[in-house]
């Protein structure tokens, strides 16, 4: 099935997010505050986690003329952040986030990615794509969008991929970046890069029952004979594809597949997983809850 279209963002459209610990009256609280502004909720959604005493919530709502800034939204909800101890956050919807692409040889993430993008089906704005091979220059310029080609060398050393990174974070600073998305970027990540990109930072990875990990996972899924393969969309941490998970899916496969047949079905799980992840994230979706997260779809 199709994503659906995200409607047209108005100017003064803004979502909300915020957690603290549970407790009685923080919705009533909220949405009194919206109410005694003038806005107008258009969509609330909350959870309270039983297991961590925590409470989470994202209000959508459009807001008077006055209140023409996430600076003054936020403004107004400094008492209820004392008094609940919340942390909170306000975007404003008009605002897209600016979305660099990371990717290696394989395009298909990518290529789909960009599809929904210029479809309208993610509100984001790519601002470019960077890699260490030149193989998906092609499909940026047919997008009209910059190509940074930052190449490795096979075996290059820590010393080297630290270098390269320190480009790309010089390039995250200089486009004013607010999301790095690993469109199957072939590179493990330094601590130090993964720490500084924390929260912002989406990569994907197939999923396969039992695990195949290195080079050509679909060649030895399919000489193992699984039955079942997926993909996960997780936050990049130093912790190598362990991050807090954001999505997940499988497909069920059969034993007429050879291993592009799997390849083919397994990579269309992957697109699907990421689109999915990244248009949440730059919806606002997205809550950590220690080493999880909570999604309101």
């Amino acid at each position: 099935m199709a994503e659906p279209v995200p409607a047209p963002r108005q100017a003064n459209d803004f979502v909300l997010t915020l957690s603290c610990a549970d407790a009685k009256g923080i919705v009533h609280s909220v949405s009194g505050v919206l109410y005694q502004a003038g806005c107008n909720i258009l969509d609330s959604q909350q959870f309270g986690d039983a297991d961590t005493g925590l409470f989470f919530m994202r209000v959508h709502f459009d807001a008077p003329p006055h209140l023409d800034g996430a600076d003054k939204v936020e403004w107004l909800f400094a008492d209820l952040r004392q008094r609940f101890g919340m942390r909170t956050a306000v975007h404003a919807l008009a605002q897209r986030q600016r979305v660099l692409i990371a990717v290696s040889r394989q395009a298909h993430c990518l290529n789909d990615l960009l599809f929904r993008w210029r479809a309208g089906q993610i509100p984001m704005e790519v601002v470019g794509i960077v890699s260490n091979h030149r193989d998906c220059a092609a499909l940026a310029a047919h997008y009209e969008l910059p190509y940074h080609h930052l190449p490795l060398a096979a075996g290059a050393d820590a010393r080297s991929k630290r270098e390269q990174e320190s480009r790309i974070e010089q390039l995250l600073q200089e486009q004013r970046v607010e999301l790095l998305v690993l469109a199957r970027y072939m590179q493990i990540l330094s601590p130090e890069f993964c720490a500084s990109l924390e929260g912002r930072a989406i990569n994907i990875h197939h999923s396969f029952l039992p695990s195949f990990k290195g080079a050509r996972p679909y060649q030895q899924a399919h000489q193992r004979g699984v039955k079942l393969i997926g993909a996960t969309a997780h936050y990049v941490t130093a912790e190598l594809d362990e991050g807090p998970i954001i999505e997940q899916d499988v497909q069920r496969v059969g034993h007429g597949l050879d291993v592009a047949g799997l390849t083919a079905a397994g990579q269309d799980v992957e697109t699907q997983v990421l689109a999915r992840a990244v248009r949440w994230h730059v919806e606002h979706r997205i809550l950590r809850n220690g080493h999880k997260t909570v999604v309101f779809r």
